[in-house]
């Protein structure tokens, strides 16, 4: 994981859980992909490489 400042960035989660808070939540920003949990948004967030992010999206739809 890289330290990266994710100030300002737009927050989204997934279209299949509109309703609910029980979910992660992701921010693209360049070169880095940030998750953090809906419930506990101050409660930390992992910041991965854009690659890796792309890479684990690519093995869940397989």
């Amino acid at each position: 994981m890289t330290e990266r400042d994710l100030t300002g960035a737009t927050w989204f989660k997934s279209s299949y859980s509109p309703t609910q808070n029980e979910c992660v939540e992701v921010a693209l920003v360049p070169g880095s992909t940030g998750v953090r949990d809906t419930k506990d948004r101050d409660g930390g967030t992992l910041i991965f490489p854009s690659t890796t992010w792309s890479a684990f999206l690519s093995t869940l739809k397989d």
